[in-house]
């Protein structure tokens, strides 16, 4: 069924008060059931399920992923299996509020992967958990409390796209409008594709076979779990798992010194540059959704600066070894070395120049975004049609402030952060948001990396030998701008299907505190168990615990967040911070942002069809090389399938890997992640 829609003219010529009066009587469903206790509780599991995953690749990636749609498939999918068992079937609307409760929790780990995680870098030690968890609670009811009265502008008024959201109406309306059939082979097809995944993931998980294999030896010998670990140490080390890396090759390579060298640098070995291929099946489902063109891009920084770049400034020693020598063959580097010593501030001058141009390029972003500031209001006198369903404006009103100056508070008190420059965060905030909500309106796209980059350079010059000022500002206003942009992209299908906007206000405070109670734990077993407090004197202790080299996990987001906060030191503190960028380090960031600029602007006037992404150029540079190459291969896939199985339209081919792409891509995300992340725990409860 189609869903109503105004005409373009009468989006413009119409007033709100017409808008919503002609909402009401033609879109609106009345009392259907939406925010239900059922509806509430399978989007809090859902939005705990999909924050892991999101945890598990935003760790490795430093993007999160677009929830939406798999939502609104997994909770179709789950009640459409209890009607079976004589449950009533969920509405259209619940359908909605589960995805929207699931979409809020899963957008919470962003902060965790990025500045919260470079603060505790920079400090060295990790935050208490209280802290981590109430302010991003904090930080993303604010960004409700900012979006509701841009919702009546952005939505109501002017009928803007939000083309993630509108997807995920039309998605909607399909499943209850068409036959089941559609919904539940998308449903099964996620399914299938996380069962696969899951299973191969359980063989390469060690820990898992490890405790299968101590199972089996308490049996035998009659121990208890502690005791017969001690005892059978050296046998549990020795449990086969299906190997996911070359880890095994570069052993008899190093025992028999035979690893090859590059060719064009003869003394720079693979395992000096931290190439380590493994077989990654969530970064293959990641790259799936990132599409053929963004993972060329990535290919092409990972093998410019892995195989080429890195080499020569090797060989010429403008990056030394951690220890040994080149000439002694006993050099060690290592991935997180080779960023922080050099590689990483080319990559991440080529990303703010190209995310700072794509900005700035929009001028239409920024005159929408301020343009309903100074709009006239209807002086009709008329009452408000959606009084009694809207989110009252005073609520916004009283609440901003009220929350902000918690916010405010709890960065001062927590982080150090000036009263002064948190208190001045707030209205930029505001700003901020209004640009981002703009972005995310017109292009599905919330530009939060870019706009972190503002109130990082703002605050931090300002303060700059004091780093957590510009993390934790950058922190407020990335989280607030995302959570209120993320929000109004939820309400989107919801005004097209007939929803009660309160009800799905308070929905996102459900997803917030759903998504907060998953990450937070989760972020600390994941990532800090190793860390003891008396390595808070051996200076990047956390760092390397949360990220080794050689681990699973990067944070490339939470490096380029500390990349910055260190460059702003560099330019604005004390001369001595200075010699961090050396004169090889400087030529190559002057390079890279000039190639940045080019490329973007190539791209903008392109309109999109300039082959390459400097953004994704300089994600290379940060994400692991093996990372790179699995999202890559994931991208290519889904690519070769398209190529072959595009003009057959009624093929079983075409159903399944061009019609079912992001269901596919999920499942298999979803369970190599959480078959991954229990291996994790498995290893942290019953192995230390």
């Amino acid at each position: 069924m189609a869903i109503p829609t105004l005409t373009d003219e009468q989006v413009s010529s119409w007033s709100r008060l017409q808008k919503d009066q002609w909402w009401l009587a033609n879109v609106f469903r009345g009392d259907m059931a939406q925010l239900t206790l059922r509806s509430a509780i399978t989007g809090f599991l859902l939005g705990g399920v999909l924050s892991a995953t999101n945890l598990y690749i935003g760790a490795k990636t430093g993007w999160t992923l677009g929830v939406g749609l798999t939502s609104v498939i997994l909770a179709f999918a789950a009640f459409r299996a209890m009607s079976t068992l004589g449950f009533r079937d969920m509405t259209v609307l619940e359908n909605n509020a589960s995805q929207s409760i699931a979409t809020a929790a899963g957008y919470m780990t962003g902060p965790l992967i990025s500045g919260m995680a470079a603060y505790m870098w920079i400090q060295n030690e990790p935050m208490p958990w209280y802290q981590m968890f109430w302010f991003n609670v904090v930080l993303s009811v604010l960004g409700v409390l900012v979006a509701f009265p841009m919702k009546r502008r952005f939505i109501n008024d002017e009928q803007q796209p939000f083309p993630e959201g509108r997807a995920c109406g039309v998605v909607l309306d399909t499943l209850y409008t068409s036959s089941a059939a559609v919904g539940i082979f998308k449903a099964r097809a996620l399914a299938i594709a996380a069962l696969i995944a899951g299973s191969v993931q359980f063989l390469m998980g060690e820990a898992y076979l490890k405790a299968l294999h101590g199972v089996v030896l308490m049996a035998r010998t009659g121990d208890g779990w502690t005791t017969m670990v001690a005892k059978q140490k050296a046998v549990l080390a020795e449990t086969w798992h299906l190997p996911h890396n070359l880890d095994m090759l570069f052993a008899y390579w190093k025992t028999n010194k035979n690893e090859p060298t590059l060719p064009w640098a003869s003394d720079v070995r693979l395992s000096h540059i931290g190439f380590n291929p493994a077989v990654d099946l969530a970064m293959m489902g990641a790259g799936g959704l990132m599409g053929i063109k963004a993972a060329i891009s990535l290919m092409i920084g990972m093998i410019l600066n892995f195989f080429v770049i890195v080499p020569w400034m090797i060989m010429i020693g403008e990056i030394a070894p951690k220890t040994g020598t080149l000439a002694a063959g006993d050099a060690v580097f290592g991935r997180t070395h080779i960023l922080n010593t050099w590689a990483l501030w080319w990559g991440i001058a080529m990303m703010v120049t190209a995310a700072m141009v794509s900005l700035f390029a929009k001028p239409q972003i920024f005159i929408e975004a301020f343009r309903g500031l100074f709009a006239k209001r209807d002086a009709s006198g008329a009452t408000d049609p959606l009084k009694h369903i809207e989110v009252p404006l005073w609520i916004s009103w009283v609440g901003i402030p009220v929350v902000g100056a918690v916010g405010v508070w709890m960065a001062h008190d927590w982080f150090g952060v000036s009263w002064v420059f948190g208190a001045s965060a707030i209205p930029l905030i505001i700003v901020l948001t209004l640009i981002a909500a703009s972005s995310t309106a017109l292009t599905g796209i919330t530009p939060t990396g870019s706009l972190s980059k503002i109130p990082q350079f703002m605050f931090g010059a300002l303060d700059p030998k004091h780093p957590p000022t510009n993390l934790m500002t950058g922190v407020m206003c990335v989280e607030v701008a995302s959570n209120a942009s993320n929000l109004l992209m939820d309400i989107k299908p919801g005004y097209m299907l007939g929803g009660k906007p309160r009800h799905q206000a308070v929905g996102h405070i459900i997803g917030i505190i759903a998504g907060s109670l998953a990450s937070t734990p989760l972020f600390y077993f994941l990532f800090t168990q190793d860390f003891k407090p008396e390595m808070k004197a051996t200076p990047g202790a956390l760092q390397g615990v949360m990220a080794p080299d050689g681990g699973q996990f990067s944070f490339p987001s939470a490096v380029q967040w500390k990349g910055v906060s260190d460059l702003i030191a560099s330019i604005f503190g004390e001369s001595s911070s200075a010699s961090l960028l050396t004169t090889s380090i400087i030529t190559s960031m002057v390079i890279a942002a000039a190639v940045g600029l080019v490329f973007e602007v190539a791209r903008i006037v392109s309109k999109g069809k300039f082959p390459f992404s400097p953004l994704a150029i300089g994600l290379g540079v940060v994400v692991p090389a093996d990372s790179s190459l699995a999202m890559f291969a994931g991208a290519f896939f889904f690519w070769a399938m398209h190529k072959v199985y595009a003009n057959r339209k009624e093929s079983v081919g075409h159903k399944l890997w061009i019609d079912t792409h992001e269901p596919i891509c999920a499942g298999v995300i979803a369970g190599a992640a959480l078959v991954g992340i229990g291996d994790l725990l498995v290893k942290v409860f019953l192995f230390k």
